[in-house]
């Protein structure tokens, strides 16, 4: 396998949590074409339910989402397949989300059912060690069936700092602790965002002007918020989601390269929205069918955007018109039981 080559690994559920998958699988990418192939299982492990990558090291990282969670570190072989490195319990239930800090030395991973974050340094091969901290988080929300304590969501660790970012759907905050370089413990957590009550923060990214875009899974909106000067960040505004009435609950938000454009996965009305993005205020200006069920994740590479739906066990494959910024459907999908998580994997991307 080139060093141009490109490949995508698919997380996704097993049937421990009732889905039809058997663990990590690998496609690869035709970076012309944007056109998936299927190369079949690449570690079979429970419930990967999502995946991350270390920044210097040839190296995936996976959550198993389980009743008493685990996190799953690979070596990535040149031909891409997967070496077991190491399991860690997290301490917590159903780990949803992971994230290596920009130096590399450690990995946080959000435990959603357990509502807490575990943190563990990496070693110089990127094995994760014993957990250093367990951070657990307090809150509640309106909403009696999903908010009745702590969620913690996604884990975004700041590039540039010790910082990290923690989505709560079930208090309705954001948080955001500091982590400590040398023992590994996170601060305690001040409220980076308060979002309005039942919104339901879910994922998170950040524009390429600065501001938070946040997707609430239970309000089924797009908000987002900028710095005020003090510790939380102002809301600044708030756009539903889908223009398809019923429900709607969005699962992944990420922007386009030049920052123009941002999207945002639907599932219910099973759609990607698109929103043109001007610093101030998003605009919907698309809402397109992913061509599938239950769009659980979704990553851009490129010109091309790939959608993981879930409940119709595919990923589906469109290209973005670099003008209007539209996904068009490209392509015929790739079969994937219960994909849950996308991640882009390039050797040439892992420094020396």
């Amino acid at each position: 396998m080139g060093a141009n080559a490109e490949y995508v690994f698919v997380g996704c559920y097993t049937g421990d949590k009732g889905g039809e998958g058997d663990g990590i699988t690998l496609l690869r990418r035709d970076p012309a074409t944007g056109e998936l192939t299927r190369l079949g299982l690449a570690a079979r492990t429970p419930s990967p339910s999502f995946l991350a990558r270390h920044p210097a090291l040839p190296v995936l990282y996976a959550v198993n989402e389980l009743d008493e969670g685990t996190v799953s570190a690979f070596t990535v072989a040149p031909d891409c397949s997967l070496i077991p490195l190491a399991v860690r319990p997290t301490g917590g239930a159903d780990p949803c989300h992971l994230a290596v800090t920009a130096d590399g030395h450690h990995l946080v991973v959000a435990n959603y059912s357990g509502g807490s974050v575990a943190v563990f340094p990496l070693d110089g091969d990127g094995a994760p060690g014993e957990r250093t901290d367990l951070l657990t988080l307090t809150g509640s929300g309106p909403d009696a069936e999903r908010q009745t304590g702590p969620h913690a969501h996604m884990v975004v660790p700041d590039p540039n700092g010790p910082d990290v970012l923690i989505s709560d759907l079930g208090s309705d905050r954001v948080w955001r602790s500091r982590l400590d370089p040398v023992s590994g413990r996170l601060g305690a957590p001040e409220p980076a965002v308060q979002a309005e009550p039942g919104t339901g923060p879910r994922h998170l990214t950040h524009s390429a002007d600065g501001a938070l875009l946040l997707a609430g899974e239970l309000t089924g909106t797009l908000s987002w918020y900028r710095a005020a000067g003090g510790p939380t960040l102002e809301h600044r505004g708030e756009v539903p989601a889908s223009e398809v009435t019923g429900p709607v609950h969005p699962s992944e938000v990420t922007t386009g390269r030049d920052g123009r454009f941002v999207y945002l996965a639907n599932r219910g009305p099973d759609t990607v929205s698109t929103f043109a993005w001007d610093g101030e205020s998003a605009i919907r200006i698309a809402e397109t069918s992913t061509g599938g069920t239950w769009p659980r994740h979704m990553i851009l590479i490129g010109d091309h955007l790939y959608v993981a739906n879930e409940r119709s066990h595919n990923v589906t494959v469109f290209r973005v018109d670099p003008e209007t910024g539209i996904p068009v459907p490209h392509g015929e999908p790739a079969t994937e039981p219960s994909p849950t998580c996308l991640l882009r994997w390039t050797p040439a991307m892992i420094r020396s």
